[in-house]
């Protein structure tokens, strides 16, 4: 055994640790030193989605310890911090296996650090977690989920005053400070006065303020003849969407019943991710007997979103995160125009993976498109760091939208009911979704993005990934799909590079291990390894124009094969 590794494994080999944890890890140095390995070869990090990782036993895992360790460098950063106000934080979590356990031990650990609790009686959805936070005046906030993962894992996410998710300086000086702790030093007994458990009353607030953010004016008669099908994918929308769309509403509503229970198994779906087709077979069979025009599915949290429409045809289709994006964004600027908010001082939010028309879109309102890194804590940083703006609305490929700043990260509630409005309008005109979406190719130009996904498994695979970055680094290619590159950007080394030229130009966004080729046809791939587990995904982006609708299939297939050719080129199949 590597001596790093026979050190992790020791320290959880005292009396810090329980007997039981005790007595697992020294069976599994008899028995399984694979998993041994895998449980402590590392700690489990911050990536873009907080902590996230499988539970378990040991420094790899998501466990009492490791998150008591979490908690309690925070529970000390926030005495540095804010050294003279009785501090206060507020916890959420969601429907996965061991949330609410963990999110008793951190609310405990919290506690017994003299840090005033509110915590959720049961599970919610991560933005009302964001909401609450700013509604009740905490310094900082906690989710405990995995988001879209497989069962096997959990996480906790860490929100800041703002009601954003931790970004820079706050996340390295918060990882310093939890590094430096020994685990004999969390404090776990609690100081149970100190814990107030919260519900109804934060939910009541929430829903009225998404119901005031999310609704434009539709007359009732619209949401009236509007067909929704709706599934929470076991997740814990189910406590909150329905109320919601009811109270703005909305009551043509069918729930798929089957996954309405919260569930941390998702026995009824591979994933429980709204991007994956499979997770809204369900819904969308649903939506063909009750003739639905529109399917609504979130992830175990909340925060993300899955739409499908009808087509020309007829035929339910799942729209991808960047088209439902470039919907609600469309819809936001013309509201806003339409009632003369439009100063010169607004902006929407996007990301460097997300679709290049989102920057068109804010030309063609006179808005600004701000870009940043992967995750929506950057989205919310912007909202943070230009107070004098006014932010509209914003999202990113994954299928997160936010709809102005009163929550601070990805809202799936918001989002649903304002993509019923979207739905109700376009049916009420005689239009639909899907219409809106084809002519805003017409009008602004045919963009289509693909994502590719790679997933290795372990130590091995996280290595693999690791090198396929170094490669596409070291020896970058020229041309891709008989395209000359003519630019690079490097988000590791802030350089974006001119290879014909040669000229480079700084990049001014925070480092992150992100590559971006630009061919000059106008194609867009960029390569980027997750944070929060060992995959690897390529954002391909072409386009054309579209000079009418009835011309959308063809050039439609037209950028499907161009997409195709993409991948062959550069070997991702």
């Amino acid at each position: 055994m590597e001596p790093e590794l026979l050190e992790r494994v020791n320290t959880w080999l005292t009396p810090t640790f329980d007997n039981d944890t005790q007595d697992y890890i020294k069976n599994l140095i008899a028995t399984n030193p694979k998993l041994l390995k895998e449980s402590f070869y590392k700690n489990l990090e911050f990536g873009t989605g907080g902590m996230r990782g499988i539970m378990g036993i040991g420094t790899n895992r998501i466990n009492k310890y490791t998150l008591g360790k979490n908690t309690q460098g925070l529970s000390n950063y926030l005495h540095k911090s804010f050294p003279n106000e009785p501090l206060k934080v507020a916890i959420a979590f969601d429907c996965r296996h061991n949330s609410k356990t963990l999110a008793n031990i951190v609310a405990n650990v919290f506690s017994a650090n003299n840090i005033q609790v509110y915590i959720f009686e049961d599970l919610r959805p991560t933005p009302e977690l964001s909401f609450a936070l700013k509604h009740l005046g905490c310094h900082c906030g906690i989710v405990l989920t995995a988001s879209h993962n497989p069962p096997e894992y959990n996480g906790y996410k860490v929100y800041w005053q703002d009601g954003g998710q931790l970004v820079p300086p706050q996340d390295a000086e918060i990882i310093t400070e939890i590094n430096n702790l020994d685990y004999s030093e969390i404090k776990f007994e609690a100081s149970k006065a100190l814990i107030q458990v919260v519900g109804k009353e934060v939910d009541d607030v929430f829903i009225k303020a998404s119901i005031k953010n999310g609704s434009f004016n539709t007359a009732q008669q619209a949401k009236n003849q509007l067909n929704i099908v709706f599934t929470s994918l076991h997740g814990t929308s189910i406590t909150i969407i329905p109320d919601t769309l009811k109270q703005a509403g909305y009551k043509n509503l069918h729930i798929v019943e089957e996954q309405a229970e919260p569930n941390g198994d998702f026995p009824t779906v591979e994933s429980p991710n709204p991007e994956e087709p499979e997770a809204l077979k369900m819904a969308l069979e649903l939506a063909d007997k009750v003739q639905g025009d529109l399917v609504i599915g979130t992830d175990p949290d909340s925060d993300r979103i899955g739409v499908a429409v009808r087509d020309f045809n007829g035929n339910m289709t799942l729209l991808n995160g960047n088209q439902a994006m470039l919907l609600m964004t469309d819809f936001l600027l013309k509201q806003w125009q339409t009632e003369g908010k439009i100063k010169g001082k607004e902006f929407i939010g996007s990301t460097i993976v997300s679709t290049p028309m989102m920057s068109v879109l804010a030309k063609a309102y006179n808005v600004e498109c701000k870009i940043g890194l992967t995750g929506f804590k950057w989205i919310a940083k912007m909202i943070k760091d230009f107070p004098e703006l006014d932010f509209i609305g914003g999202g990113e490929e994954s299928f997160g939208f936010m709809v102005g700043d009163f929550v601070r990260d990805k809202d799936a509630v918001t989002s649903t009911l304002l993509a019923c409005e979207i739905a109700a309008q376009a049916k009420a005109k005689g239009s639909s979704m899907y219409q809106e979406l084809i002519q805003l190719y017409v009008t602004h130009g045919f963009y289509k993005e693909r994502l590719i996904s790679i997933t290795k498994k372990g130590i091995e695979g996280a290595q693999e990934i690791k090198q396929m970055m170094i490669d596409f680094r070291n020896k970058p290619l020229s041309v891709i799909n008989n395209s000359k590159v003519i630019k690079i950007e490097d988000y590791q080394s802030s350089i974006a590079l001119n290879p014909i030229s040669g000229k480079e130009a700084p990049i001014s966004v925070p480092k992150s291990n992100v590559l971006i080729y630009y061919t000059e046809d106008g194609s867009q791939i960029a390569l980027r390894p997750s944070g929060t587990e060992p995959k690897i995904k390529f954002y391909i982006s072409v386009n054309t124009t579209l000079d009418s609708v009835s011309d959308f299939e063809a050039k439609e297939q037209q950028l499907e094969t161009k997409i195709n050719a993409i991948i062959k080129d550069m070997h991702l199949i």
